[in-house]
């Protein structure tokens, strides 16, 4: 506070002037002894800040300052004074003043999305001498689809919610998970635990944006950072912390066939869809709910056949084609884990990749998740079967990522 109560006792050092009666005075010059306003009224220094917004802070506390330390007496201006200050700090706390280059050693790409995300994605390298930006791709926010893939009908799928009703509705999509798969903590809505398929609410419901059956489309909802290492290339890690059960982001390419793939030996950006394969416990795969019943509406639209007996019929090219989560590595011991998710149709053989959060990450943690390669299961055009070393560091590291 400017003003400061004072007592009966020390009034004798202080001016005539005084607010209110006697049992609550106050200095209306805003002196007391040797300590006064000037002294008593400092801006904080928040947040990181780029040389022009830092310029034009100081200017204003310089101005400020000088303004009070020639308004004694005064009170109108001081109030103006503290509100104008009180303006000022509400925007570095808004982070309306962006962050100083100086805050991301060797920083070399503020928004690696250029702008296609709601939160910039830097880019730092302190390995190489020269300054390298990741190129090669062209970034995206959601998935494209190949020529030759095509997409389950929608027609069938969708509520008719209004607002943000989906809880009380019967019929609304989340409906289709048995139980509400969402739980919402701290303004934060979180994954309870993964399951082999989340439906959502999408393009053809009722409900806004705001609709709690909706999670997975929220885009980018915490700071990540692609930045360089040593030995694995590029990585992610977080700036924020993200809680369990809480959305990372989306893995997005080109959805495409397996087959189309299979001479593509050197292609290490391929996701392979196995939804249906994990549901049906193809290939030594185990369902994650084994109790939970499935809509009958997906095994209608999904049917056996000889191209899925095996492999994933469907697989996401991230190659020309995608987003942060392409520069997320693999790790024997991951703290995200995949999901698939459905909210335009009922094929889960071109479900929706998601990547959430398997336990509480700590600002500046790598993230990863396990690519679920089996060992000699890679192999090169000429069929001879092909190694790869894992750089994971984990205790439990099977050293080998396929």
């Amino acid at each position: 506070m400017v003003s400061r109560k004072v007592s009966s006792s020390s009034l004798k050092d202080q001016p005539k002037k005084y607010w209110n009666n006697d049992k609550n005075k106050r200095i209306k010059s805003g002196t007391y002894r040797n300590y006064n306003i000037r002294k008593r009224t400092t801006f904080t220094n928040t947040c990181s800040r780029s040389n022009a917004n830092i310029s034009k802070l100081q200017s204003i506390e310089a101005n400020v300052e000088k303004s009070m330390s020639e308004l004694k007496g005064d009170d109108h201006l001081i109030k103006n004074l503290r509100r104008v200050a009180r303006n000022v700090n509400k925007i570095v706390a808004e982070g309306q003043i962006s962050r100083a280059p100086s805050s991301y050693p060797s920083l070399v790409c503020r928004d690696l999305s250029n702008g296609l995300e709601a939160i910039p994605i830097p880019v730092t390298n302190e390995i190489d001498d020269s300054p390298i930006t990741p190129n090669g791709f062209t970034y995206i926010t959601s998935s494209q689809v190949a020529n030759n893939v095509k997409v389950p009908s929608s027609d069938d799928y969708g509520c008719q919610c209004k607002g943000n009703s989906c809880r009380t509705n019967k019929n609304c999509c989340f409906r289709l998970n048995n139980m509400y798969p969402y739980v919402r903590r701290r303004k934060c809505s979180r994954l309870i635990q993964a399951r082999d398929i989340v439906f959502e609410c999408g393009p053809r419901c009722g409900c806004g944006p705001d609709c709690g059956s909706r999670v997975s489309q929220k885009g980018l909802q915490y700071q990540l950072e692609v930045y360089r290492t040593s030995d694995k290339g590029w990585a992610v890690r977080t700036r924020n912390f993200i809680p369990v059960g809480a959305l990372v982001c989306e893995l997005v390419g080109v959805l495409k066939r397996t087959e189309d793939l299979d001479n593509d030996s050197h292609n290490d950006y391929i996701v392979e869809i196995d939804g249906w394969e994990t549901i049906k416990e193809i290939g030594g795969r185990k369902k994650r709910l084994p109790d939970e019943p499935l809509p009958a509406k997906i095994f209608l639209e999904n049917k056996d056949d000889e191209t899925t007996k095996n492999d994933p019929e469907f697989c996401i090219d991230c190659s020309s084609f995608g987003n942060v989560a392409r520069f997320i590595n693999h790790s024997c011991d991951p703290n995200l884990f995949v999901q698939c998710v459905l909210n335009s149709h009922y094929g889960i053989k071109q479900a929706r990749i998601v990547l959430f959060a398997g336990r509480n990450i700590r600002p500046k943690q790598e993230l990863t998740y396990d690519y679920g390669y089996r060992l000699d299961s890679v192999a090169d055009v000429d069929g001879k079967i092909k190694q790869l070393p894992c750089y994971c560091g984990e205790a439990t590291c099977r050293k080998r990522l396929y």
